[in-house]
């Protein structure tokens, strides 16, 4: 039995000195290929370090709009209108004002996250079954912009 244990030991021994040989020998290939691989440099990378010294040093060109063509963003403005000429169906229902029963020709007024309608008396009333996301998918582009609320009145025929 003694000398069946020292048999193993030694077994043991050679097969961790072996181990220890690979592992040792494994890491100088790994440490010698990572070597090599540091110094190569494919070849489209020049290529690509040109075009981007070229991209830096090339004229900048302000490819933003001229400020006559720019439009003011949703939060820069107080609100947005549109025409509606035809009546107005919500859930069913004509939407008609409260004041002059008028049905049809409504400027609809988007502001803070409410729509309001205007019949072309003048009188406005909310409404409470519209939404900005109705507003934005009926609204046509904005065609222009107004600094008062009566200019963009006048600018709608109203």
């Amino acid at each position: 039995m003694l000398d069946e244990t020292k048999e193993n030991t030694r077994l043991f021994e050679r097969i961790r000195r072996r181990r220890g040989a690979d592992t040792e020998q494994m890491r100088r290939v790994h440490d010698q290929m990572w070597a090599g691989l540091e110094s190569w440099v494919p070849p489209e990378a020049e290529r690509i370090r040109a075009a981007i010294s070229a991209e830096e040093t090339a004229a900048v060109v302000d490819d933003f709009l001229p400020p006559d063509l720019r439009v003011a963003s949703h939060d820069q403005l107080d609100g947005r209108m549109m025409p509606w000429t035809q009546p107005l169906v919500i859930d069913g229902e004509m939407a008609t004002c409260a004041t002059c029963g008028a049905y049809r020709d409504w400027l609809v007024l988007s502001t803070r996250d409410e729509i309001w309608l205007r019949c072309r008396a003048g009188h406005q009333q909310h409404e409470t079954r519209l939404d900005t996301a109705w507003y934005n998918r009926h609204a046509a582009p904005a065609d222009a912009t107004h600094a008062t609320f009566e200019d963009c009145l006048r600018h709608l025929g109203h």
